[in-house]
C-alpha cells in the first residue's frame, strides 16, 4: 500500500535540522501518540493503546533512532497512582494489511503519581536503532499500560522516535526472539528453567557480528526473600557455553532522578525502578561458522512458601549485524553536565565539572580523541582522552576545568574530533550542544538550618569552593537525633556546590518508614528568610551548585516557601509545618479520589505548625493540597492506617 495512505493515521511531525555546523545530519521527530489519555482496564489488568507513524523508506539511511517516551499530568482528569509495568511494542510494519511483530521496544515502570501537580511532566529516552530494519515506512506502535486503578486515573502519554539520517554504523541483517515472557521463578513444580532452554542460532554469510540485546525486570513477592521485585538475584548469560555476563539483578532506586514520588520509590529493585523506562542489556557476539547456543541460566531459588508468586519479565532478541561501516568513527552520546535535561537534574545546574558520555562506533579499537568544549561566548578548552574502547563501547568522562556561564539560559559546546588521530569518517554525530541556566546566586553571609531526623548517622552535608577545598562540613558524630543546628558560613565571593548525602537512601524524611522521624535542610539569609529549601524526600541525597556574590543583598533575596508534613503514615495525627515568604491566604485541604472531605483556611499566614486529627476518616490513602492565594503549591499524599 501506498505510504502516503496513513500520513493521516499518524501525528507526525517531521523536522530538519542541522544538529551542528560540522556535518549536514538531519533529525526527524515522528510522534505515535501526542498526550493521548491512558488508563488501566480494572477488568483486564492491561489495556492497549495504538498509534500509526510515517518512517523513512528503506532506501534512506538511519544512524540513530532514539524513543522518547513523556508521561505528564492528564488535563482534565487525576492523575494515577501505582508503578504499573508497561510495554512499547512494535506491532505492524506496512500498513493495517501489512506484517505482524510484536516486538518489544523497551519497558516503562510508571511512576507513583498522587503528589505530582497538574504542571508535571517527564520525559525518558532509549536507543531503538538495533529496531531501525523495521522502524521503516508505516508503523503501528502500541503503548500496553498494566494495572487495576480506576479508570478515573491516568496518564497523558506522548511517545516521538528522534532519527538521525546518515550511513548506519553497522547495517542490520535480521531480528530474532530468542525469549519472551513473564516466567515463573521459584516455582519447584514449574522451575523457570522451563522457558529459559538454549536457542540454536545460524548466522547469515553476511553477518559480522550478533547483539544479544535483553529486557528484564522482577515482579511479584514470594516471602520471606521478596523475590522477585524485592530480592537481589544473579542471571548470567551465555554463550556457545561461555559465561559472558553475569550480573546481580538490582537497581539503586535513592538516584532516581524522578523524585520524589508519592509512593515507596526509594526502595531498590529487581532491576528497575519507579518512574524508569529500561535501557536494555546489550552484549555483542562473535559470528561462527556453525550453529551458534545462546542461554540464560537464574539463580537456583525455590519459594519456601510455595505461593508461587514471583516473575521475570524477560524479553530478548539477537540482532545479526554486518561488519561497522568505519574503521575510525566517535560518537558524542550526551552531555550530563551541565544540562537542563531532566533525567540529570540530580547533579544539575553543575558548575566544576563537565561531564560527558562517548562512544566507539568504529571497527577499530579506539584509544584516543580530542575533546574541544566549552560555554558559548567564553573561551573553548581542549582535552585529548586516552585509553581503550572496543567497537560498540561507551565511556563516561569527566572534564577538567570550571564551567562558565552568563546570566540566564546558557549553550555548552561539545566536539569530538581525530579518533586514533585520524580523520572521523563520520563527523555528523561528534558535536553536541546542552542549555542550562545560570547559576543561583546567594549572599556571602548563609545560616544552614538543618534538622537531624532519629538517624543522624546517616547524613552528612558539606560544601566546596572552586579549589575543591571543603569551606564547611557537618559530620554524623557531630550530630544527635531530634536536633536543629544553625551554622552561620562567611563565604568569599565565588562559585560553591553543596550536598547532602544519606547512606541509608531514603532521605531526611520518608513518609513510610515514620519511625525515622523527619528532618529538613534548608539555607537562610541572617534575617531568617528561606532562600533555598531542599527535599526532604530525597533518597540519597541532594545537592545545589550556587554562586555567592555580596551584590546577592538581603532585601533582593528571593525567598521561597516551605511546607512540611509529618508523619505521612499515620493512624490518627498528623503536623503541617508551613513557611511563606510573606503574609498570604493559606488553604489545606485533605482530598480522597480528587474529593475534599477536609478544608483548613487561615488569613494571612506567614508560618506556623498545625496538628490534624484524621482518625475520623476511613482508612486508605489521601492526598493534602495546600493552596497559597488559591494557587496550588504543594501536594503530598498521605495514608491513614
Amino acid at each position: 500500500m501506498k505510504r502516503s495512505i496513513f500520513i493521516s493515521c499518524a501525528i507526525l511531525i517531521i523536522s530538519a535540522i542541522f544538529v551542528n555546523p560540522i556535518s549536514a545530519q538531519n533529525t526527524l521527530n515522528i510522534t505515535t501518540r501526542r498526550k493521548v489519555f491512558i488508563n488501566t482496564d480494572m477488568k483486564e489488568g492491561k489495556k492497549s493503546f495504538v498509534g500509526w507513524g510515517v518512517f523513512p523508506t528503506t532506501k534512506e539511511n538511519i544512524r540513530r533512532i532514539t524513543m522518547q517516551v513523556t508521561l505528564a499530568h492528564p488535563d482534565s482528569t487525576a492523575i494515577a497512582h501505582w508503578d504499573y509495568l508497561d510495554f512499547i511494542n512494535l506491532r505492524r510494519t506496512g500498513g493495517k494489511t501489512g506484517k505482524d511483530h510484536n516486538i518489544e521496544l523497551s519497558r516503562l515502570i510508571t511512576p507513583y503519581g498522587s503528589s505530582f501537580t497538574k504542571d508535571w511532566s517527564f520525559t525518558w529516552e532509549v536507543d531503538a536503532t538495533d529496531f531501525s530494519s523495521l522502524l521503516r515506512d508505516s508503523v503501528e506502535i502500541e503503548y500496553i499500560h498494566s494495572g487495576y486503578e480506576s479508570d478515573k486515573l491516568g496518564w497523558a502519554l506522548t511517545v516521538n522516535f528522534k532519527i538521525q539520517t546518515g550511513p548506519a554504523i553497522a547495517d542490520p541483517l535480521s531480528i530474532t526472539e530468542l525469549y519472551k515472557g513473564q516466567f515463573p521463578y521459584g516455582d519447584q513444580n514449574d522451575p523457570i528453567e522451563n522457558y529459559l532452554k538454549p536457542v540454536g542460532i545460524t548466522f547469515a554469510d553476511a553477518a559480522a557480528f550478533g547483539r544479544i540485546r535483553i529486557q528484564h525486570t522482577g515482579h511479584g513477592f514470594a516471602p520471606p526473600d521478596g523475590c522477585s521485585e524485592f530480592c537481589s538475584r544473579w542471571r548470567e548469560v551465555v554463550f556457545n557455553g561461555k559465561v559472558i555476563d553475569r550480573r546481580d539483578l538490582w537497581k539503586d532506586c535513592g538516584s532516581n532522578p524522578l523524585y520524589p514520588q508519592g509512593g515507596t520509590w526509594v526502595y531498590d529493585r529487581g532491576h528497575w525502578c519507579p518512574g524508569d523506562l529500561q535501557n536494555p542489556d546489550i552484549y555483542d557476539v562473535k559470528v561462527f561458522p556453525k550453529e551458534s547456543m545462546i542461554d540464560i541460566n537464574m539463580m537456583p531459588y525455590v519459594d519456601s512458601v510455595g505461593e508461587a508468586q514471583a516473575r521475570e519479565a524477560i524479553t530478548a532478541y539477537l540482532i545479526q549485524y554486518k561488519k561497522p561501516n568505519h574503521r575510525y568513527d566517535v560518537a558524542l552520546e550526551e552531555i550530563e553536565a551541565p544540562t537542563d535535561k531532566q533525567f540529570y537534574n540530580r547533579r544539575n545546574p553543575s558548575v566544576f565539572r563537565p561531564v560527558i558520555r562517548f562512544r566507539n562506533v568504529g571497527s577499530e579499537p579506539l584509544k584516543e580523541v580530542e575533546i574541544k568544549y566549552g560555554t558559548k561566548g567564553f573561551k573553548s578548552k581542549t582535552y585529548r582522552w586516552t585509553g581503550y574502547l572496543g567497537f560498540y563501547e561507551e565511556t563516561t568522562l569527566v572534564l577538567p576545568g570550571p564551567i562558565e556561564f552568563g546570566e540566564g539560559e546558557n549553550v555548552f559546546e561539545v566536539e569530538l574530533a581525530k579518533p586514533n588521530g585520524k580523520k572521523d569518517q563520520w563527523k555528523a554525530d561528534n558535536g553536541m550542544t546542552s542549555t542550562f541556566k545560570s547559576l543561583k546566586t546567594l549572599p556571602l553571609n548563609l545560616v544552614v538550618a538543618y534538622k537531624t531526623n532519629k538517624k543522624p548517622e546517616e547524613n552528612r552535608l558539606f560544601m566546596i569552593n572552586e579549589k575543591q577545598d571543603t569551606v564547611y562540613q557537618r559530620n554524623p558524630q557531630q550530630c544527635k537525633p531530634d536536633m536543629l543546628y544553625t551554622d552561620t558560613i562567611h563565604l568569599k565571593p565565588g562559585l560553591y556546590e553543596f550536598e547532602l548525602t544519606d547512606t541509608g537512601g531514603n532521605g531526611l524524611e520518608f513518609w513510610a518508614e515514620p519511625e525515622q522521624g523527619y528532618g529538613y535542610l534548608r539555607l537562610l539569609d541572617e534575617e531568617g528568610n528561606i532562600l533555598h529549601h531542599f527535599i526532604s524526600d530525597c533518597g540519597n541525597g541532594q545537592f545545589l551548585a550556587f554562586k555567592a556574590a555580596p551584590e546577592a543583598k538581603l532585601d533582593s533575596a528571593v525567598s521561597q516557601n516551605a511546607f512540611f508534613i509529618y508523619p505521612r503514615r499515620t493512624k490518627d495525627k498528623l503536623e503541617l509545618d508551613a513557611f511563606l515568604k510573606k503574609p498570604q491566604k493559606l488553604r489545606v485541604q485533605f482530598t480522597a479520589d480528587e474529593v475534599p472531605v477536609e478544608t483548613h483556611e487561615y488569613s494571612n499566614f506567614k508560618s506556623g505548625t498545625f496538628e490534624y486529627n484524621i482518625d475520623y476518616l476511613p482508612k486508605g490513602r489521601y492526598v493534602v493540597e495546600i493552596y497559597v492565594d488559591n494557587v496550588l503549591v504543594h501536594k503530598d499524599r498521605i495514608n491513614r492506617d
